[in-house]
């Protein structure tokens, strides 16, 4: 079986010693992706005041996600169509309509399956979600 890993040029630098993706055989898997930018600011996160308040977007967010996941894939020669699984993790349920809605643009009922899962935080307070992806993208197409 092939393996390879691969830190993506132009994303995030991961916030940890793993790669964005790694290809075992025929399957590509995406290390957990946020909306964090190469210059490490945040899609979806507006200050609004002198005070510190901050605005936080999770359609922006979560467009930036997938758009970011799309990016990692093509990197590796792939696509959102070659994703056959997705793990969402929002930080708010309350995020759910929202975050829905924006994966509806990308994605149909043929896309890939999907499990939403609450959780406590995230590594930035400022992130509303996260998402890891599995791809199936055959090494040798005929």
């Amino acid at each position: 079986m092939t393996t390879s890993a691969k830190l993506v040029t132009g994303k995030a630098t991961p916030r940890g010693k793993f790669p964005h993706v790694k290809r075992a055989g025929d399957f590509l898997y995406v290390s957990g992706t946020s909306s964090r930018r190469p210059d490490n600011t945040l899609a979806g996160v507006e200050q609004v005041d002198a005070m510190g308040s901050m605005r936080l977007d999770i359609r922006e967010q979560t467009r930036t996600v997938i758009e970011n996941i799309r990016d990692i894939l093509q990197s590796v020669g792939a696509d959102l169509s070659d994703l056959v699984e997705l793990c969402a993790y929002l930080v708010d349920m309350n995020d759910f309509a929202a975050y829905n809605e924006v994966y509806g643009v990308f994605f149909d009922y043929d896309g890939p399956t999907r499990t939403t899962v609450a959780v406590h935080q995230l590594p930035h307070p400022h992130l509303r979600i996260e998402i890891k992806a599995i791809a199936y993208k055959p090494l040798n197409v005929p």
